[in-house]
């Protein structure tokens, strides 16, 4: 990451600057100001990408995401909304994008995900487990799913996920707590 960093004051670099400061430097076609937003969060917009919409298309939307932030990234607004939320609402919105796009996709056509679980026993339960809650999941609405997704695996507050799905916060936290009661009626 050190070709990244940009010297932007006395001891100080763009390392440190907040993800806002760095996206206005972004409107102002600062190209390494971008490379570190995207080093900081692409692993994070992969996940997402990969929990709502499976791990053959993750890349593929992120690099999509990315893509949209820098060719829109006159449209993010300081002060309106945080950095992130609005990076997620772009991610949110691909993947949304995605799924209208190739509803006839199989869960059992998605390639397992990748797990560093120490020995082969652990690995298969862990498999098993994640193949029935994917599997599960599936069972939930659009909303359902992304809400859940963003909240659970993203740490998300239902505050920044409201914001990021263009709802109210009870509209959130009541599709969080339907989604619950779903997954746990399919995983009995």
């Amino acid at each position: 990451m050190d070709e990244i960093a940009v010297k932007v004051g006395p001891g100080s670099t763009s390392e440190d600057m907040t993800d806002e400061a760095l996206m206005l430097r972004v409107q102002d076609g600062d190209k390494e100001a971008f490379r570190l937003l995207v080093a900081r969060h692409i692993d994070r917009i992969i996940g997402t990408a990969r929990r709502i919409v499976g791990a053959a298309e993750a890349e593929d939307i992120a690099q999509d995401v990315f893509l949209k932030v820098w060719t829109a990234r006159a449209q993010w607004t300081p002060g309106q909304a945080r950095f992130r939320t609005w990076l997620y609402r772009v991610a949110v919105n691909r993947c949304i994008d995605h799924t209208r796009r190739a509803r006839s996709t199989s869960i059992d056509e998605v390639p397992e995900i990748a797990d560093d679980a120490p020995g082969p026993l652990a690995q298969c339960v862990q498999r098993e487990e994640a193949t029935r809650l994917r599997a599960a999941m599936h069972h939930l609405s659009e909303q359902q799913r992304t809400a859940i997704t963003l909240y659970y695996h993203e740490s998300l507050t239902a505050g920044e996920v409201a914001e990021i799905m263009g709802l109210r916060l009870n509209a959130v936290e009541s599709l969080l707590k339907r989604g619950r009661q779903k997954l746990r009626s399919v995983l009995k």
